[in-house]
This record gives structure tokens, sequence and C-alpha cells, in this order.
């Protein structure tokens, strides 16, 4: 564990402390009050243990209510932290990857958006591998690419399986993106080309000259109407707050409000691969 997360966590206890104190509790009593046992109090408040957001709740009816929005922040920072890149990628690329695997195959529907690269759901072998190497070298983590590239076209297996939708909104801008060869982007293109029309996935392009009732903004997902997830340069962030979700919901429906699909969507890709010859 990190110094720095150790620390947070240490501080989001020493509020809980300071909460109970506030009650003229000692630990003990507190620990009876909650129904808990009193190692679990212990734990809590000397940053031993990361509390739940049930946990926080708990705590503060027990004490002060109005304070509960301030200890879920600091748990949403907390959270954020323990899954930052560097830690994660701390053994590689591939047991990310394999995690990816084992979230998509619990999902039932996915709402996706991306702003400047195709998604791994949809890479192509060739694509990913270049995305991989670039992030390793960026992240300073170890080279295990093609265990990488092979956890993350498993994670494909999930687009046939019946039951099964991902709604996934692309800015056109990614397509532009150059990843690898021209040889390496025309196979990538091709294969968004040969997802439109599986019943399982709902594809659509958001034109760089659309006319849009907000900007582009960055890239996230939506898991079963349940949580959110965003991926910063250098942080993987989760949010399951019905306001946040209901935040990032109407920013989806508003861009995919300005998206082609279909035959359109296919027409503006194979426009972008033309633009390739020109490389």
């Amino acid at each position: 564990m990190t110094s720095d997360l150790q620390s947070s966590r240490e501080a989001l206890g020493a509020r809980l402390r300071e909460l109970r104190a506030e009650t003229g509790l000692n630990q003990k009593d507190f620990a009876l009050r909650l129904g808990w046992q009193e190692s679990k109090v212990s734990r809590l408040q000397n940053g031993k243990q990361k509390p739940t957001s049930e946990d926080l709740e708990t705590w503060a009816n027990a004490t002060r209510p109005d304070a509960l929005a301030g200890l879920l922040t600091r748990l949403r920072g907390l959270e954020s932290q323990d899954r930052s890149w560097r830690r994660q990628l701390s053994a590689g690329h591939a047991p990310v990857q394999d995690r990816y695997v084992a979230e998509y195959r619990r999902t039932a529907t996915a709402r996706g958006y991306e702003t400047s690269v195709i998604p791994g759901l949809f890479q192509t072998a060739d694509y990913a591998r270049h995305l991989l190497v670039q992030n390793a070298a960026l992240m300073r983590s170890p080279r295990d690419t093609e265990a990488a590239v092979q956890s993350r076209m498993r994670r494909q297996e999930v687009l046939y399986e019946p039951g099964k939708l991902f709604r996934v909104l692309i800015w056109e801008a990614a397509l532009y993106a150059h990843v690898g060869t021209a040889d390496t982007m025309t196979g990538q293109l091709d294969r968004l080309v040969g997802l439109i029309g599986m019943s399982t996935v709902e594809l659509g392009i958001v034109p760089l000259r659309a006319v849009m009732p907000l900007t582009p903004k960055h890239g996230f997902w939506i898991f079963d109407e349940q949580r959110v997830i965003v991926e910063t340069i250098n942080t993987e962030l989760q949010y399951d707050t019905s306001d946040d979700l209901a935040l990032y919901t109407r920013v989806w429906d508003q861009l995919a409000a300005a998206a082609v699909s279909g035959l359109r969507a296919q027409r503006l890709i194979g426009r972008v691969r033309a633009s390739l010859r020109a490389i």
C-alpha cells in the first residue's frame, strides 16, 4: 500500500473518530450502539480497514447525519487512489485486462462514450498491441503485451452472448487518431464496420461537424445503469450515486442524439478509411 493511500485512509479514520467523540461514547459503547464488534470500530478509526458506503451511512446516522456527504466524498477520493494506474499496472497489463474480462461477463447492458480511442471491446489485436506498448512505456509498467492482448480479445467474447447489449458512441476524432501503421488503422476501421448490425451492439459515431448540445467531454462507461467508470491518464474513477448516474446518463443521451448510426455511420467510417491513402 502506498504511503499516500494509507495517509488518506488514516485521515478518514480520524474524521470518524471525531464524530464518534462528539457523541460522548467510548469506542466500546459506540460499537454497541451500531451493533458492531468493537474491533471493527477500532480498525475503521485507525485506518486499518477501508469502510464501505454503508458503513459510513451507519456511522453518520449514529453521530451526525449531515456529515455523510463529506464522508462519502473522502471515500471516493480514497477509492480513486486505490485504483490508480500505477498501482493497478504494477504487475503488468494482463491482470487488469483479466479483471475487465470478468467485469464484462457480469454486465448485461453497458453504455459507453469514447473521444480519443477505439474502445477495447471493439479493438483488433494489432490496434490493441500498439496501444498497450505505448501505455506500458508511459506508465513504466512491466511489458506483458502479448498476454494483455490475448486477454483483451477474450473480453470481446461477450459480443456474441445472447442477452447482452453494448450501446457505444465514438467521437469521429477518435477514428483519425493514428495508432500503428496504415494497415493497422485500415483493419481497425473495417472491424468497426463489421460490428454494425450485430444484435448485441448499437454503434453510434458523433460527427465532428455535428451540432452538439454540449462539448465532447471525456470518455466514460455506464454499466448496468448502476455505476459509471471514467478512465483518466493516471486513475480509474468509479461513481455509483444516483446523482452521478443521472448526470452521466443525461450526457450520454445528448451525445447519442447527435450521433449517426447504421448506414450513415458506415459511410462516415468509409470516408475516414479512404483518407488513410493520403498518409
